[in-house]
């Protein structure tokens, strides 16, 4: 936790009585907020509870209906992000503002003065880079990055601009372990240097490892503020929630079923040269079970992914969907084969964000669950289809005509979700399910997954949270350079042995590796 003591100075920034809203939602009702100089301050709330709300009016980006904002004890309008930066805030967003066709450095010139001397910033660039664990090459271009090297730039491209308070959400979505311990401590270095930071996450174990202070979102109104050390992660939990939260249940013990997904010596060449190739890559997943791949990012998860998808073709034999080879099928034609997916990348490859509900569940089930035939699209069915997501998952969405981008990130990821186990696949692939959803929401998901694999569909769930793997999966393995581990049982291994196998190790001495569940 934090060792910075509350400062008897005047606040950094104050805010009284917020209040933003948009067509039949009132997103934040009369929030205050106070952050003191040098302390990290959490800001917690379920998907929806008007988090990002809050924090876009700060960053300039959103007016507030009523309210004000105090800076340095003075009253302030932020009209503009611009303007906040030249104030001294900067935020690390959840969702990424990059151009995917212009490589790491231009993006991060862009958001610097004119005038900036290349060179020099090239330099700040390695240094912070090298500081905070997070490394970058500056020439490559955004489009071949994976998630978690995209969140890296948008770290970095804010500790350069030295701010005074600096806004993080969800920064950590998609860090391994080591590299969260490598941020903390950092970011604990730049408290204790006076800068103030504003901390939004959904692990609440981080909350309790870093901040000293909590102020508590639900349904736009602020119930809570807490001292920290105070509470337990179930304490804040129930608070966000307004009631506790069960324990999730261990995996259970079951008899596999048929073999619903076989890779064999699966192999495929770089996309491009900053891609990963996938290298003799042999797995089978069966009906009833689900399987764990943990990896640090930027190892062939996304390839592994496309190559099960259709998205990227393999060679004949490579891979098998209930026993058909697929190798040379598209998307489409494996998804009539039983195959369901989710990607971890939300908007752009999960999701279309200027396209509604409606449309947005359309665009994978439009041949499974027949709602376009001989070229014609079944509105009302597709309609009813986004609103049995929407309420079996619990989005909060203003209906299924609500745009995908105007929807909060865990809200989003929940109907992506639900969108893709709404249509009873045999088999489902899924790349970081729990990326930036709140307890109760990752709880659903979970919940799903297990109810999924029980009804006797094949899951493999591809993930950077080591703790969720351990809790939902019944064989684990590991991804690392395009080469994936054998597999364990997971009773039979510990996390700190999977980071082994993360780290590059082929196989565990004195563990047995396993085929099935």
């Amino acid at each position: 936790m934090s060792a910075s003591p509350e400062p008897a100075t005047a606040p950094l920034l104050e805010l009284r009585g917020m209040t933003r809203s948009f067509p039949g939602v009132l997103a934040n009702d009369q929030v205050d907020l106070s952050i003191a100089p040098g302390e990290i301050h959490a800001l917690l709330g379920e998907n929806g509870a008007g988090k990002s709300t809050l924090v876009k009016m700060i960053y300039g980006i959103l007016k507030p209906d009523a309210g004000e904002i105090l800076w340095k004890g003075e009253v302030t309008e932020i009209p503009s992000p611009a303007f906040a930066r030249d104030l001294g805030i900067a935020m690390v967003f959840q969702h990424f503002s990059l151009f995917d066709s212009l490589t790491v450095f231009e993006n991060i010139i862009l958001g610097m003065d004119a005038g900036e001397d290349s060179a020099r910033l090239r330099r700040d660039i390695a240094e912070i880079s090298a500081r905070y664990g997070l490394p970058l090459d500056p020439d490559r271009h955004v489009y071949t990055l994976s998630v978690g090297e995209r969140q890296r730039i948008e770290i970095i491209r804010c500790l350069l601009l030295k701010p005074a308070l600096l806004v993080m959400d969800e920064p950590t979505s998609v860090l391994t372990p080591q590299e969260v311990d490598q941020l903390f401590e950092t970011l604990r270095q730049l408290a204790d240097e006076g800068m103030s930071i504003l901390y939004i996450s959904h692990k609440l174990a981080e909350i309790k490892a870093l901040c000293s202070h909590a102020t508590i979102l639900r349904g736009g109104r602020v119930v809570d503020s807490v001292a920290v050390d105070q509470e337990t992660p179930a304490t804040l939990a129930a608070k966000m929630m307004g009631a506790a939260l069960a324990a999730e249940p261990e995996p259970g013990e079951r008899v596999p079923g048929e073999t619903r997904l076989a890779l064999e010596n699966l192999t495929l060449d770089a996309a491009d040269e900053f891609g990963i190739p996938l290298r003799n890559i042999s797995l089978q997943v069966r009906g009833g079970e689900i399987l764990g791949i943990a990896g640090v990012a930027g190892n062939g998860q996304d390839e592994l992914l496309k190559a099960i998808s259709g998205e990227t073709r393999a060679t004949p034999g490579a891979v098998r969907i209930d026993g058909n080879d697929c190798g040379h099928l598209g998307p489409n034609d494996r998804r009539m084969l039983g195959l369901a997916t989710i990607p971890e990348e939300r908007l752009g490859h999960g999701a279309v964000p200027g396209i509604d509900l409606t449309g947005n569940g359309l665009l994978t089930a439009f041949r499974r669950l027949k709602l376009a035939t001989r070229g014609f699209i079944h509105w009302g069915a597709s309609g009813r289809f986004a609103d049995s997501v929407v309420e079996r998952f619990r989005v909060k969405a203003s209906g299924n005509r609500a745009p995908a981008d105007s929807l909060s990130g865990g809200n989003l990821q929940k109907f992506i979700v639900g969108r893709e186990i709404c249509q009873d696949p045999e088999l489902l692939v899924v790349s970081q399910p729990t990326w930036g959803v709140d307890a109760g929401a990752a709880r659903t998901i979970h919940d799903a997954l297990r109810a999924l694999a029980a009804r006797g569909t094949a899951v493999l769930v591809i993930s950077q949270d080591l703790d969720e793997l351990m809790r939902i999966s019944h064989r684990i393995a590991a991804i690392c350079a395009g080469s994936v581990s054998a597999t364990y049982r997971v009773g039979d291994v510990s996390a700190e042995q999977i980071g082994l196998l993360m780290a590059g190790t082929a196989e565990l001495d004195g563990v047995e590796a396993v085929h099935a569940a």
